[in-house]
């Protein structure tokens, strides 16, 4: 008996910190509040022993997993445990089959891998309560996880851990975990708040930087290793921030950008910028949204602004990264310092919608092309009236369908090089005969 207990022993100290730490009671869970004190959603369902189907949303390292098994073992159901990344909907339905004989937790983590066929699959089983379903995402379950499954299950958002959660967790491991314990490091309180904020409410990263480091600190000084603010910054290396280039840290990021930029902030647009960037963003897709930010929000209050940014993003693909990144801080600055106009984006979107109203508005005969001798008896091009044979370039002609005579979609702001236009606008509209509010 004691080979197999030294062999499990040894099992357990080959997994990672983060594995090893896992909580094994409710007692030991740390943080989610708002889901697990007392009175709260997920304790009082556990006091009633009364849990559904559940979508755990929230990011990495907040326990999710560790939450799962406690529930089952709460319940004192059988956990089963898998991962969207590597099985299919095969494995999913051999153990739903197995449900069937004995009611199960099936805990899927990344659950959002799943396409939206494969979730079908679940459908009929949690319906019927025949397995209790947790999905475990880091996405956005409305964007990710099909609406009719959404529908029967409840969706549950955990926090990123505080920087004293953390802490707690770090001297838990420091106390129990048979390898730390064995040989306890030295550890100040100030570097133990270092090594906690750095995990940036992710307690996974938060253990298996302090494994590195004991291991570090362990190679100077095996009989008394010193875990040093020194020995943190070595261990982490290069902060590597939390990003999925197709999931919501993707949108909201280049929304701060898009926001920043578009309220003249030059130093946010430069960190949102940066932000996106060091995370791995592709750089020739913020470039062109700056491009479509120098139309949509600057317009003609600044036309050059167009120019620059798309001389910027042709800099970044001649140069490359990283000396290419200069020329897109450059565009984001001039754009976040431009005045700004959307009354382009507004236009489009007005005539846009009388398109789409009235899609087949018949070109008036004046304004049509008259190529052939035929189309020139039929009327095409007769009484067109040619601007540049009018002192000062401009006519009294109509240029709308019958039906939208009269419609105004731009209206130029008083800010930067649309001024000119608006009162070059305004030149035009006296010729024409239209007053200030666009009517003949």
């Amino acid at each position: 008996m004691e080979l197999f207990e030294q062999e499990f022993v040894k099992k357990e100290l080959k997994k990672p910190l983060a594995d090893r730490m896992r909580p094994k009671t409710l007692e030991e869970f740390v943080g989610q509040e708002h889901l697990m004190g007392e009175g709260k959603l997920l304790k009082t369902l556990l006091d009633r022993q009364d849990i559904p189907s559940l979508i755990f949303w929230g990011p990495s390292g907040t326990g999710k997993t560790s939450l799962g098994f406690l529930i089952g073992k709460a319940l004192r159901l059988p956990f089963v445990a898998l991962s969207a990344v590597n099985i299919g909907i095969k494995e999913v339905k051999d153990v739903i089959q197995k449900g069937k004989h004995q009611k199960l937790i099936l805990f899927i983590d990344e659950f959002h891998r799943f396409n939206k066929l494969q979730q079908d699959t679940f459908l009929p089983h949690v319906e019927n309560g025949d397995i209790i379903l947790i999905g475990a995402t880091t996405e956005n379950p409305s964007f990710e996880i099909i609406a009719p499954l959404i529908s029967r299950m409840r969706v549950v958002t955990l926090n990123p851990l505080t920087d004293k959660d953390i802490e707690k967790i770090v001297k838990r491991a420091l106390k129990e975990d048979s390898e730390l314990a064995g040989v306890p490091p030295v550890i100040g309180d100030d570097v133990l708040e270092e090594l906690s904020s750095l995990a940036m409410g992710d307690a996974r990263k938060a253990l298996n930087l302090l494994e590195v480091c004991y291991k570090m600190a362990s190679q100077r000084d095996e009989k008394a290793p010193v875990i040093d603010h020194t020995t943190v910054r070595e261990g982490y290396q290069k902060k590597i921030l939390v990003y999925d280039k197709k999931g919501e840290y993707h949108y909201d990021l280049i929304s701060a950008l898009h926001k920043s930029l578009r309220g003249s902030d030059p130093d946010a647009s430069l960190y949102w910028l940066a932000r996106m960037i060091e995370s791995g963003e592709d750089p020739l897709y913020i470039a062109r949204r700056m491009v479509r930010f120098a139309s949509e929000d600057v317009g003609n209050a600044d036309p050059f602004a167009l120019s620059l940014t798309m001389s910027c993003m042709e800099a970044f693909k001649f140069i490359g990264p990283p000396e290419g990144y200069l020329a897109l801080a450059q565009a984001a600055v001039y754009l976040a310092l431009a005045e700004k106009s959307n009354a382009i984006y507004k236009a489009y979107g007005q005539a846009e919608r009388d398109v789409r109203e009235f899609p087949e508005c018949p070109v008036p005969l004046h304004l049509r092309n008259a190529p052939t001798k035929l189309m020139t008896e039929l009327g095409y091009a007769r009484g067109y009236l040619y601007p540049h044979d009018f002192e000062g370039g401009i006519v009294e002609q109509e240029y709308m369908p019958d039906k939208l005579q009269g419609r105004t979609y731009y209206h130029p702001t008083d800010r930067g090089f649309e001024k000119k236009l608006k009162e070059f606008l305004e030149r035009v509209k006296k010729v024409q005969g239209i007053d200030g509010t666009g009517n003949l």
